[in-house]
């Protein structure tokens, strides 16, 4: 115990003071919630270091792996929410390969040839499993997190894995996202993305409530995403 306490950790700084910190993290939501609109606006916000819902950002590279798009959608979403205000430090891929036959490699290999890279978005989770086994145990996913997790922490950097959660209603909302406990279990922290109701074609935007649950999140708020 004294051992442990004369020795001096360094602390990692914040990406998004209050909310972000390096680590891993799931993102969860239903389905067209607006999940992918709102990585783009995160990405976006700490590739230029512009402030996020008025709160300090620390600029970074950012990788997006936008593996449910292809080119000319991500195209159009991005301009669609920041016109031709581009940045050259938020990079894009939609494709990489899946955890376990080369994932691991290919992130290690972009945190060195980008050593000031802050945050990588994974969306989603679903896309980069691992093919076969018993996909939905506890064990597994617990597993799949941890591998992620080890990879964040060794390059200390942010990792948002997007999820989806069920259509069941739970008394804790965090219970909704889908999979087993192992998933949280595993990962720093999560963050809920829920409409606070569906409404017509043609109505105004819905509001969205965004639930933090992580060692260091402060806040949770509502608002209307860039769209």
């Amino acid at each position: 115990m004294n051992d442990l306490y004369q020795n001096i950790y360094q602390s990692r700084p914040p990406v998004i003071d209050g909310l972000l910190y390096p680590g891993t993290y799931l993102f969860a939501g239903a389905p067209k919630v607006g999940k992918s609109f709102l990585m783009a606006q995160l990405a976006y916000h700490v590739s230029t270091g512009l402030p996020l819902w008025d709160y300090p950002v620390h600029k970074g590279t950012v990788l997006y792996l936008a593996l449910e798009d292809d080119h000319r959608r991500l195209q159009g979403r991005l301009y669609r929410m920041f016109g031709t205000e581009g940045t050259n430090d938020l990079l894009f891929a939609v494709y990489a390969k899946q955890l376990g036959v080369g994932l691991e490699e290919q992130l290690k290999k972009f945190v060195r040839e980008h050593p000031d890279t802050k945050l990588i978005i994974i969306d989603t989770l679903q896309k980069i499993r691992e093919a076969g086994g018993d996909k939905y145990s506890y064990a597994n996913d617990y597993e799949v997190v941890g591998k992620l997790k080890r990879f964040a922490d060794d390059c200390g950097v942010c990792l948002l894995l997007v999820h989806h959660t069920r259509k069941q209603q739970a008394d804790d909302k965090f219970d909704m996202i889908s999979g087993t406990n192992g998933l949280a279990g595993a990962a720093d922290g999560a963050f809920l993305l829920q409409d606070d109701m569906r409404k017509p074609f043609g109505s105004p935007p819905p509001r969205r409530s965004f639930f933090p649950r992580a060692r260091d999140a402060t806040m949770g708020f509502e608002y209307r995403p860039v769209r």
